[in-house]
């Protein structure tokens, strides 16, 4: 979704600082004069279109993004496949002859899963399909046996605590939205943990499922026993369920192998469009590198990143200098909770009033709708200006808010942070594998 670019041509505006805007519909010269020069760039704009969408970088992102994937292949937190993505982009970057290619160290966990499997012995014997989360502790070498418990919140597990101790809870929780329901994948180890049980399995955090079990972290709370913990298909998780509401007695053995070690170096990488005037002043944009280990990590989140790469390489190969400096950052860790960010954050936050905007490309590369933006009344009314360049390709929608795992730290002290919408066809991440049905293939 190459309309990321639209944020760059906040770079080509000067600045406007301590000059307030009304909100009573009687707007100062000042945001008049700002219109104007908006539109002023409306040539710009369409040579950045053309490029991206006729020209010479029409599918370049997609290319490239596809030999990426098929070289390295999955990207987990500690694995020398991230290493090899990191350096693998870092000369990359160079020979796109971007400025100020470097790394910048951090540290990540290192969680290895091992081999996994779970049957169903009782009341027939049926294979489930799982995938351990993140950060999960090992079954016994033996492995677990034992009785399920299904419930479908965390109230339903409270009140049946007594019926938990020493059984398998498994969550059969709806669906309702990714951000509410992805508790139950975070949580419901430590929650399951607390009544005494010794496993929890938890449905995927999907509106729907081709038997296909997902991925992605979960925490541990000190004080709290840990306990193996996977996640498990809709239509296991929804048969497991009939069965107990029929008073059906079922019974599950699990064996997971995984191993967490100590944490690993690794980097972020970095690199820039150097501003002209305002040199020191940072519009960040940004995806991350790493992914989980059971697919190629191509949609979450090799496009976001390559996404924001394509930004910057839209703006060198028509020869534009930005006032502001464009930063790409591809961060590492964000899986397990945005660590290569959050220390990214730390590193430069003494610089923080020097950072105009940040955005992050995380939430698929599917058809575009818009931009999601957080910012003051003043900042929107000028995006809202600045989306009309982007109607001869009709993406000139803004949303109220913008999130984001990499950039929330910034969010929280205020700096103004935008991301893009886009229409999806379900929750893609941490899928084992994805596959796009008819006439709806991803769009970068």
């Amino acid at each position: 979704m190459k309309y990321l670019f639209l944020i760059f041509f906040i770079n080509f505006l000067p600045q406007y600082a301590g000059k307030s805007l009304s909100r009573d519909g009687n707007y100062p010269k000042t945001f008049e004069d700002i219109k104007k020069e908006i539109a002023g760039y409306s040539s710009i704009a369409k040579a950045i279109i053309d490029l991206a969408v006729h020209g010479k970088a029409q599918n370049r992102s997609y290319e490239r993004l596809a030999v990426f994937a098929d070289t390295i292949g999955p990207r987990l937190s500690g694995s020398k496949n991230l290493d090899a993505a990191i350096k693998y982009m870092f000369s990359a970057l160079q020979e796109d002859r971007l400025e100020n290619v470097h790394l910048e160290p951090v540290k990540v966990p290192h969680w290895e899963r091992g081999e996994e499997f779970a049957v169903m012995l009782e009341p027939r014997n049926h294979s489930i399909a799982i995938l351990g989360l993140g950060s999960s502790i090992a079954t016994p070498p033996e492995g677990i046996t034992a009785e399920v418990l299904v419930v479908t919140s965390f109230d339903e597990l409270h009140r049946r605590a007594q019926e938990a101790k020493g059984k398998i809870v498994v969550y059969n929780q709806p669906f309702i939205t990714y951000s509410e329901t992805v508790q139950y994948r975070s949580r419901g180890a430590v929650e399951a943990a607390k009544v005494g049980a010794v496993a929890s399995l938890i449905r995927s955090v999907a509106s729907f499922s081709i038997h296909s079990p997902h991925t992605g972290w979960q925490n541990y709370q000190p004080g709290v026993p840990q306990i193996p913990t996977a996640c498990i298909s809709v239509e296991d998780a929804e048969m497991m369920s009939r069965m107990s509401l029929q008073g059906t007695k079922v019974v599950v053995y699990l064996k997971m192998g995984a191993k967490t070690y100590p944490d690993s170096s690794s980097f972020n990488t970095v690199a820039e469009i150097v501003g002209s005037k305002y040199p020191e002043q940072i519009v960040l944009v940004s995806g991350h590198l790493d992914s989980w280990d059971v697919g190629q990590g191509a949609m979450d989140d090799g496009g976001g990143a390559f996404i924001s790469w394509e930004a910057l390489s839209l703006v060198k190969d028509l020869g534009l200098r930005p006032k502001r400096t464009l930063r790409l950052v591809l961060w590492t860790g964000e899986e397990q909770g945005g660590i290569g960010a959050e220390q990214y954050y730390q590193l430069h936050k003494k610089n923080i009033s020097n950072f105009d905007v940040v955005m992050e490309s995380d939430e698929g590369t599917f058809r575009p709708m818009g931009l999601a933006f957080t910012g003051t009344d003043e900042a929107r009314d000028i995006v809202k200006e600045i989306m009309t360049l982007l109607l001869p390709i009709n993406i000139t929608d803004i949303y109220d808010t913008a999130d984001g795992t990499d950039i929330d730290y910034w969010m929280r002290d205020g700096v103004p942070a935008s991301g893009k919408k886009v229409v999806c066809i379900s929750e893609w991440e941490e899928l084992p594998e994805l596959s796009f049905r008819s006439g709806t293939e991803p769009q970068i």
